[in-house]
């Protein structure tokens, strides 16, 4: 139910507080979904392997990613910022270099904030996927992760559940071919369903804004 009271986020009890585009709201708290999937699997394996590797690592290593996370400012869901500590810098550096096919790093980079893409346009059909998009090629080094929804109808605009299904190699000039991918998660497209894409560049464990859209697969 929707409601008027301080920004409340999260569950107490059996009642979960959050909020969407029209204010602030409650309802009953739900159990989370944990279907043991390989990708879910691999995530939290990358978090286990991260968070004994950080238990490893110098005094002084530490200290290089406290300063880091320092300067790595984020939003909550209450659109508040905040910074990250040196354990949280740590993970997510070495997570985002895992996920793009490089090797984690032990000490603290420089931060590096890659550039969002500037336009994306989707072609879209049973048989075709490509994204063009600009700037292109990217920049030395940098890779773009293309992010995909199930299939939903054409008539919903909003899409909270985006999955990797692309990574492009560095420097890549546009378009991104990912039809085969695509298929090989969420089956092949069909005519009338709507499919929405997060498209983020990537460039040593850092992360661009992402640039989101949508398209409706064409006959």
């Amino acid at each position: 139910m929707k409601i008027l009271d301080v920004p409340q986020s999260g569950s107490l009890a059996g009642t979960t507080s959050s909020r969407n585009r029209f204010g602030q709201y409650r309802r009953s708290r739900s159990t989370p979904v944990n279907p043991n999937s390989t990708a879910q699997g691999t995530v939290r394996a990358r978090l286990a392997g991260n968070s004994a590797a950080w238990r490893a690592l110098t005094d002084g290593q530490r200290a290089g990613w406290e300063s880091l996370g320092a300067q790595m400012v984020r939003t909550d869901a209450l659109g508040q910022s905040y910074a990250l500590n040196g354990f949280q810098a740590y993970c997510s550096v070495n997570n985002n270099l895992l996920c793009a096919g490089s090797a984690v790093v032990s000490d603290a980079p420089s931060l590096t904030t890659p550039e969002a893409l500037t336009s994306a346009t989707i072609t879209l059909t049973a048989a075709s996927l490509s994204i063009a998009y600009t700037v292109t090629p990217l920049a030395t080094g940098v890779k773009l992760m293309c992010f995909a929804s199930p299939q939903r109808s054409a008539g919903r605009s909003f899409e909270g559940d985006y999955r990797l299904i692309k990574l492009s190699t560095a420097a890549q000039a546009s378009p991104l071919v990912a039809l085969t991918e695509y298929t090989a998660k969420f089956g092949v497209p069909v005519v009338g369903n709507r499919i929405f894409f997060s498209l983020i560049c990537t460039v040593d464990g850092f992360e661009s804004g992402p640039f989101n859209t949508s398209a409706v697969v064409s006959a």
